[in-house]
């Protein structure tokens, strides 16, 4: 005999304060679980490429400073190669784990990666896109994590010719994806809501 079964969907559930107990238990102060959060080094001193710092701020709808959020980051290598089994382009660099994890600080709302600028990466039909790194954030209040992506300002013709900034039709909108830079850092603040909004991607 057929049974039929009736599911509801669960209650959706913000990340609260247990995506920081769960992905970085060191910075809440939870020792035992990890030697060092995971993601919290993405370098060696045999790294390829220019070293770089990406530093930020995650504002909310009213302006307002997140600073519970968590925020992790993928790029390429400097050749332009992924630190991922699905890479058949070539061998990326052993010395790069192409991958980091930071939480926004408790008090400040800074975050902070060291890395590297990465390479171009073709898209599925071969145009480049521009060096680019992908983000996605999660904080209390987020149902589902946002991606997006920092774009540098100082690689102009590749911005200009870049297929996904291309796909933005407002110019003001692609602007929020461009990080300025400020020594050997570049600045990107992440804003979740209002004139500002940083452009997010549905991936």
């Amino acid at each position: 005999m057929a049974h039929s079964f009736l599911f509801k969907e669960s209650a959706s559930q913000t990340a609260g304060p247990y995506v920081h107990i769960g992905c970085t238990p060191n910075f809440v102060g939870i020792s035992g679980v990890y030697a060092e959060d995971p993601g919290q080094k993405m370098l060696s001193n045999r790294t390829k490429g220019e070293r770089i710092r990406i530093r930020g701020r995650v504002f909310d709808g009213a302006n307002d400073i997140v600073k519970d959020g968590l925020i992790e980051i993928w790029q390429a290598d400097a050749e332009g190669l992924y630190n991922s089994p699905d890479e058949t382009r070539g061998a990326p660099d052993p010395e790069f784990a192409g991958w980091g994890r930071q939480p926004t600080d408790l008090e400040t709302g800074h975050f902070a990666f060291d890395t590297i600028k990465p390479g171009c990466v073709p898209v599925s039909d071969g145009r480049m896109q521009a060096p680019h790194i992908s983000f996605w954030i999660v904080a209390r209040g987020i149902n589902i994590g946002l991606s997006t992506r920092l774009y540098f300002a100082d690689e102009p013709e590749a911005n200009s010719a870049d297929p996904v900034l291309a796909s933005i039709a407002d110019p003001t909108r692609r602007e929020t994806l461009i990080a300025a830079r400020e020594g050997d850092s570049y600045l990107f603040d992440i804003h979740l809501q209002g004139a500002q909004e940083t452009v997010f991607f549905d991936v």
